[in-house]
C-alpha cells in the first residue's frame, strides 16, 4: 500500500481521468481545424486506454485557453465519436451566462452522449472575461450559486419559475432535460474554504489543481468541503475530489524531462499574457520541488508512480486527472504519453 497522510485516499481505488486547457501556439500547433481533430483523437484514445472521463476547460479571447471558449461544442463533438467515457467542462464558467443557456447546453451534451455529461462549475480566474461580456467580478461567487440553483431545477423540472438578484423569468420548459435525473454529476472548482464548503453542504464533488498552488493553500479548502459533506449528511465514500496535474512520460527520463519541462516553460508563459497568473517567475521556479509535492508529473514510467505518490502525500484527491496536452507538445508525442501511461502507470494505482 503508497504511503499516505490520507489513508482514506488508500482505501479507495485511484480513478483516472483526462483534460485539456488548450494553450494555443501558432508556430508549435497546427491549424485550427487539425488542432480540433486532434484533440477528438485523444478524447478517442482515452477512451480506448481506459480513462473513465475527458474534461476541457472554458476561457475567453486568449491563447491560454481561449480555443474552448463553449466547451458544451467540444463536448458535443466528442460525444459523437465515443460511446463510453464520460465527458463534461472543467469549468463551465456560469457567472458570464444566462443560466438557462447553460441549462439548454450541457444539457444536450448529456442528451447526445446518451447520458455521460460531468458538470463542473466555477467562476473562472481571468478579469477579460467579466470585462468584456459586461459582468462584475464582485459578486461572482453569488451569481454562480443562483446559476446552479436556476440550472439544477430545470433540470429536475417539467416546468420552472425563477426570481432571484440576476436573473428573474415566468414559468417555463427548457427543452431537453439530461438523461441522468435529476441532474449530472456536478464538481466545483476552487480553493478557497469559502467556496468548496459550500460545495460540500450542497453534496458537490471538487476539483484542485497541483502547479499554482502548494499543498498549504489546497488543505484548508479540502477539508471545509468534508466538513461540509458531513454537516449535510453526506458521505465522504461517495463523493469525489479531483487533482490535476500537467503530465508526460516517456521511457526515457532525459525525454520526459526535455519535452515536459519545455512545454511547462511555454504553458507558464502564455497564462502571464492578459492576466494574472499564479505561476512562480522562472527565476524563482523550483524544479525539484514541484516533483517532490507531485504537483507537476514528468519522467519514464517509475518516475511519474512516484510523483503520483508524493501529490497524495501532499493533497487530498482520489480523482487524478491528468493533463497531457499542454505548453505546444506535438499531437504524436501526447499519443505516446498517453499510451505508456495506461500501460505502465495507471496499473499501479488500480487493483
Amino acid at each position: 500500500m503508497l504511503e499516505s497522510n490520507h489513508p482514506r485516499d488508500n482505501a479507495r481505488e485511484m480513478r483516472f481521468y483526462i483534460n485539456i486547457l488548450t494553450t494555443y501556439f501558432p508556430d508549435l500547433d497546427p491549424p485550427y481545424d487539425t488542432y480540433y481533430q486532434q484533440i477528438l483523437e485523444q478524447v478517442e484514445l482515452a477512451e480506448e486506454l481506459g480513462w473513465e472521463c475527458f474534461m476541457f476547460n472554458e476561457h475567453h479571447f486568449l491563447g491560454y485557453g481561449g480555443l474552448v471558449a463553449n466547451p458544451a461544442v467540444l463536448l458535443g463533438a466528442a460525444a459523437a465519436r465515443t460511446s463510453k467515457i464520460r465527458l463534461g467542462p472543467c469549468i463551465a464558467i456560469l457567472p458570464l451566462r444566462h443560466p438557462l443557456h447553460s441549462a439548454e447546453d450541457y444539457a444536450m451534451v448529456d442528451a447526445i452522449s446518451g447520458g455521460r455529461l460531468e458538470f463542473g462549475i466555477g467562476s473562472g480566474n481571468t478579469e477579460i472575461d467579466y470585462k468584456v461580456f459586461g459582468v462584475s467580478r464582485e459578486n461572482d461567487r453569488q451569481r454562480l450559486r443562483e446559476a446552479i440553483d436556476v440550472i439544477s431545477k430545470t433540470w429536475a423540472n417539467e416546468r420552472i419559475s425563477h426570481t432571484g438578484q440576476f436573473w428573474s423569468f415566468d414559468e417555463l420548459t427548457v427543452y431537453p432535460r439530461p438523461i441522468q435525473q435529476p441532474s449530472p454529476p456536478i464538481w466545483v472548482a476552487g480553493t478557497s474554504a469559502q467556496g468548496l464548503g459550500w460545495a460540500g453542504r450542497q453534496g458537490y464533488h471538487i476539483m484542485t489543481v497541483g502547479h499554482p498552488h502548494p499543498p498549504e493553500k489546497v488543505r484548508p479548502g479540502v477539508e471545509a468541503w468534508k466538513q461540509g459533506l458531513m454537516t449535510s449528511g453526506y458521505d465522504l465514500k461517495t463523493k469525489h475530489c479531483q487533482f490535476h496535474v500537467r503530465t508526460h512520460v516517456s521511457e526515457r527520463s532525459a525525454n520526459a524531462r526535455s519535452i515536459a519541462m519545455a512545454a511547462i516553460k511555454r504553458y507558464d508563459e502564455i497564462s502571464r499574457i492578459g492576466r494574472r497568473s499564479l505561476t512562480a517567475s522562472p527565476e524563482d521556479y523550483d524544479w525539484n520541488m514541484m516533483l517532490a509535492t507531485g504537483r507537476n508529473n514528468y519522467g519514464n514510467p517509475d518516475e511519474c508512480i512516484t510523483n503520483i505518490e508524493n501529490a497524495r502525500k501532499n493533497y487530498y484527491f482520489d480523482t487524478l486527472t491528468t493533463t497531457f496536452n499542454f505548453g505546444g507538445i506535438p499531437h504524436v508525442e501526447i499519443l505516446k504519453s498517453m499510451r505508456l501511461f495506461a500501460k505502465a502507470v495507471m496499473p499501479a494505482f488500480r487493483p
